[in-house]
């Protein structure tokens, strides 16, 4: 078994979306390898930080991201499999970025509680304007807006 902590850098933008792992942004990879029967088993964990915009209000998004993955690299045989040792090594790079962009968030939020933006001005709402403002009328049923159930049924026998 041997152990490494590997810093590099993004080779290339990692995800799609509203949020990415830009190129050159630093990637910390903390791996183990053991050596097993069938090949080598790497365990890693990995941080990093993703970044783009918020999905309700497009406010610009920095979140730190902390990932772990383990998978085994066959020795080249006659088994298909995903990952394979080649010449005593294993290219770390697949499973590392697999891991990274299937863990991203896919609707990401600036903060739990975001209001969004408003669909008629399309301005940020804040807690203020979202208490303020009353909902808008559908216009379909502006006439039942003057309907009332005060009626004086005395008349009727």
């Amino acid at each position: 078994m041997r152990e490494f902590e590997i810093d590099v850098a993004a080779p290339e933008k990692w995800g799609e979306g509203l949020v990415a792992i830009p190129q050159g942004e630093p990637v910390t990879v903390d791996v183990r390898l053991e050596s097993v029967h069938e090949g080598i088993l790497v365990s890693a964990e990995i941080d990093t930080d993703y970044r783009g915009v918020c999905g309700r209000c497009l406010t610009d998004v920095s979140e730190p991201l902390e990932v772990e993955f383990q998978e085994l690299f066959a020795y080249p045989g006659s088994e298909q499999t995903d990952f394979e040792v080649q010449d005593d090594h294993v290219d770390l790079e697949p499973p590392v970025r697999e891991a990274i962009v299937l863990s991203l968030p896919f609707q990401p939020v600036c903060q739990p509680d975001c209001p969004g933006l408003d669909p008629v001005t399309g301005e940020k709402l804040t807690e203020r304007t979202v208490q303020e403002q009353p909902a808008p009328i559908d216009p379909r049923w502006a006439a039942l807006q003057d309907y009332t159930t005060d009626h004086d049924d005395t008349s009727r026998p």
